[in-house]
Parts: C-alpha cells; structure tokens; sequence
C-alpha cells in the first residue's frame, strides 16, 4: 500500500493542501463509486432475467449456476449502494469517527450473500446434477446467452477497471494491488464481482460446450461446481478484506513516515515521538500523536495550540479525527 500524502497547511494560512502527486483518498472518487455499482447492478440484472430463462428451458447446470450467480450479484449492489451511501454520512457527536465502518459491514453482508446464494447454490446443484445429469440439446440458447452475458459483464468490468486502473496510477501501485489493498470495500467488490463473472461465463461456456460434444452432462454439472469454488474463494477474500478494516486497520509503516514528515513541517512542532494511524472508512483515518511543541508556552496556550493543530489537521480530506498529546523527553524522536 502506498503512503497517504497530505499537508495541513501552515499556521497564517490555516488551511490543508495537497502536498503530494497523488493521496489515499480523492473526494470525486464518490460518486464515480455509486456510477460503478450502479451501472454493475443494472447489468447483472438484465444478465440474471436472461440466464434465469435460458437455464429453465435447457436444464443445463452450468447456466443455473450462472443464473445464480447473477442474482446474488443484483442483491449484491444493492447492499452495496447501502453500503456507499450509509458510510458517506458525516460524523456527529454519537458519531464523532464518522460512519465509514458502516461501509465495511454492508460490504461484508454482500460478499457474504455471494458465499450463500451463489456459492453454495452452484456447488450443491452441480452435485445432484452429477448423480442425476439431465441433458440438454438447445445448446444454441446457452451459447446465446452466454455471448449477451459477456457483453453486459464487459461493460460493468471494464468501468470497474478503469476507476481502478485510475487509482492506482494516483497512488503509483498495480491495478490488482491497488484493489486488494485499498480501503475502498466497494470498489474491491464490484471489481472482484465482475472478474469472477467473467471467469464463470468462460466455465460455463467449457461446461455446455463439452456436454455437446461428449453427450455427458457431467461436464455441465462439474461446471456448475467449479463456478461454485470461485464465488466462494472471492466471497471468502471479501470477507477478510472487510473483517480486517471492521476491527481497526492500522495503517502501514510508510504512511505513518509520512504523518510524522508533515506533521514536523508544521511551524508549531519540534518532535514527533508517536503516531497511530487507523483507518475509520473508506479512504479515512483516525490520527493519534504524541508531539514536542515548539518555545515553552504555558499550559493554557499549549491546550489551545494543541486544538487549533488538531482543527487544521482533520481539515484533510483524508483525517476524520485527529487527537495529539504532549511528548516527554525521555521519549525517542520518530523522524519523517
């Protein structure tokens, strides 16, 4: 994960500014996040009506799977858009780290639906289907539907992709690193939902193709099975993603270098001794610090230099509460 890079501003002009070429958060990144779950939802929906039609009239448990599959997606979104819109709320005096955390647990019930309704569902048909096989010979259909399929998943991937190809490039990572590492819940998901969609078409698509040529439908029920182990191996990487940011994710040691780097270029601070750094939401931290103020000032002023710093520091859009303390000075220096 790359740093957060921030400046808070010095004290005359009391206002932050972007110090840095690209930070972990980007304030229009928002509504391009609601635009991406959005255009998915509208996708699978149309996807899931289609294969639900086709896996009726041709039986096939490839195409169930993916029908399954589909619907889990659309209720996926849809606790996703929850998810988006609940933790953009603003903090309040019940609330004073904001409602991000919000995001994180709306992110894990849907991640948690794609283990249930698609995961479970898949492998638990492919079985009987592979006790019971049921074949098929409107194999035209399948492959019809599987190509529309393609189409719409293209579409809602590929601006999956781009949003975080565009994040990463601000951040100076790869677009799979920047994916898994970030603390944008929903992006992770919308991008891991699609990348599974397309990866289940293709299984599909081999499932239907070799009951064709072989006859067998075992090969259209191992499908149905493989399309299963998928969903469950992203479902189960969701989930972690979000337990780790739901119990308080640290920031990592580079991005702690940088709070301390900013922090010393404040006019008011002489040392840095301790700086904790946790995220609260997506693309949102909760900064604590211990710092050695500059001059010697009495206790009085030291409480309202100490505030007016913490004002000036969570004027950044990445800060939802800073708390800083005094150092002692027996307390080691951390240097930026």
């Amino acid at each position: 994960m790359q740093v957060i890079l921030w400046e808070f501003g010095d004290a005359s002009q009391n206002r932050p500014r972007a110090t840095a070429p690209y930070a972990e958060s980007m304030p229009s990144e928002a509504p391009k996040v609601s635009f991406t779950i959005l255009l998915a939802f509208l996708a699978n929906l149309a996807v899931a009506i289609a294969k639900t039609i086709v896996a009726l009239f041709t039986a096939s448990a490839s195409i169930t799977a993916e029908a399954a599959h589909s619907w889990a997606d659309v209720g996926n979104e849809v606790f996703l858009l929850v998810a988006d819109r609940r933790g953009a709320r603003k903090q309040d005096a019940a609330h004073p780290l904001g409602f991000g955390r919000e995001t994180y647990f709306w992110s894990t019930i849907a991640a948690f639906g794609l283990f249930t309704a698609g995961a479970v569902f898949s492998i638990v048909h492919g079985i009987q289907q592979l006790s019971q096989p049921e074949r098929s010979t409107e194999f035209w259909i399948a492959y019809l539907v599987l190509g529309v399929s393609a189409i719409f998943e293209s579409v809602s991937f590929l601006q999956a992709l781009r949003q975080a190809r565009a994040g990463a490039k601000q951040r100076g990572r790869g677009t799979l690193q920047h994916v898994l590492q970030s603390s944008n819940s929903t992006l992770r998901a919308v991008f891991a939902e699609d990348s599974a969609a397309l990866v289940g078409l293709v299984l599909a698509f081999l499932g239907v193709l070799l009951h064709q040529l072989t006859g067998s439908a075992v090969y259209d029920a191992v499908g149905s099975i493989l399309i299963g182990v998928l969903l469950a191996i992203v479902a189960l990487v969701l989930i972690e993603r979000n337990r780790r940011f739901l119990v308080g994710q640290e920031a990592n040691s580079d991005m702690d270098r940088a709070a301390v780097r900013t922090l010393l270029e404040q006019a008011e601070i002489d040392r840095v001794t301790y700086v904790h750094l946790e995220f609260v939401g997506p693309e949102r931290v909760f900064l604590v610090a211990a710092i050695d103020l500059a001059g010697d000032e009495p206790e009085s002023a030291v409480a309202v230099t100490l505030r007016a710093l913490e004002d000036r520091i969570t004027r950044s859009d990445n800060i939802e509460q800073a708390v800083l303390t005094l150092s002692t000075a027996s307390e080691p220096s951390l240097e930026g």
